[in-house]
């Protein structure tokens, strides 16, 4: 269950720049409802992410899904660092703009609805794997 009362810091809000990652969704206006903050699958995240201002659970949802998509692409860019042969996503320079990957993570879902029951860290990385994979970004 989320906190009533979420405290952002200012490492989060560095973490979600670095990321790109950010709160991963535009706003849609789906209500987050408790369940959602389990996160068992891609369809709760989404509706973490897309919870509008006014909406109950509003700025618990917002920041739930920007830490959880910031700490999956953390995690992520350790353990890479540990084993580059296992890096699978690769950023271009210049990184994407966090609403461009917003927009596209939203399409990217649209296209593979089934991905809606999928865990959602496995769809984010699912859809980065496929729009930055690092074959592309040495060439």
């Amino acid at each position: 269950m989320p906190p009533s009362r979420p405290r952002p810091g200012l490492l989060v809000a560095a973490v979600l720049a670095a990321s790109g990652l950010g709160a991963a969704l535009p706003q849609t206006g789906l209500a987050a409802s408790r369940e959602n903050f389990q996160v068992a699958t891609t369809a709760d995240f989404l509706a973490l992410c897309e919870a509008a201002p006014g909406q109950e659970n509003y700025v618990a949802a917002i920041h739930f899904c920007e830490g959880f998509a910031s700490g999956a692409y953390q995690y992520y860019l350790s353990l890479a660092s540990r084993d580059p042969a296992e890096r699978f996503v690769c950023l271009p320079d210049p990184t994407p703009s966090r609403d461009k990957i917003k927009a596209d993570f939203v399409a990217w879902t649209k296209a593979n609805p089934s991905a809606l029951n999928d865990r959602p860290v496995d769809s984010i990385f699912r859809y980065l794997g496929q729009a930055y994979p690092c074959a592309q970004a040495r060439k």
